[in-house]
């Protein structure tokens, strides 16, 4: 199955979480979705401690946040990229990593129809990018979020079934 649109991938990071507030981007939580939005039951906002870090504009946009429920500090984040640009995803990670945040995100995602691989691997690729080796950036294929979202959801917690399914994207 073949995903038509990036709410796909969107949905399915909330329900892949049972551990972590989530956080949509500021222009996608009131979307509609099924009987309801996208954000319904998650965060509204970023948390206040947030506000204040280098490239938090950029950081509200970012597709998919998950948060520590005790401290509400970042521990990933995901930027879906059915169509759109991959390059600018990778931007705000980057804005999120070095906005200084980066001391609680574990991970870092780019998630993407599997036949985009191939662009995400282009973009990591660029002289500007050559620091992300540094970081916790990993590719998320649709295919496997959708093959094995059942697995996650019964068995999983944390972030340790979605670094399985995932790929590293360390140069």
């Amino acid at each position: 199955m073949t995903p038509e649109n990036s709410d796909y991938g969107l949905w399915s990071l909330v329900l892949v979480n049972s551990v972590f507030f989530i956080l949509f981007a500021a222009n996608d939580r009131n979307r509609a979705h099924e009987s309801g939005v996208l954000g319904d039951g998650c965060l509204t906002a970023l948390p206040e401690h947030l506000f204040g870090v280098a490239g938090a504009e950029s950081v509200r946009l970012i597709d998919v946040i998950w948060l520590d429920k005790a401290a509400g500090n970042v521990i990933a984040a995901f930027e879906v990229e059915h169509t759109t640009s991959i390059y600018s995803g990778i931007v705000r990670l980057l804005d999120l990593a070095y906005g200084n945040e980066l001391q609680t995100c574990e991970g870092l995602f780019l998630v993407a129809p599997d036949g985009r691989e191939n662009d995400v691997l282009q973009q990591i690729r660029r002289p500007a990018f050559s620091r992300i080796g540094d970081l916790n950036f990993r590719y998320l294929p649709y295919g496997e979020l959708l093959g094995q979202q059942d697995a996650i959801v019964r068995f999983g917690s944390g972030l340790k079934p979605i670094f399985a399914i995932s790929k590293s994207l360390s140069q």
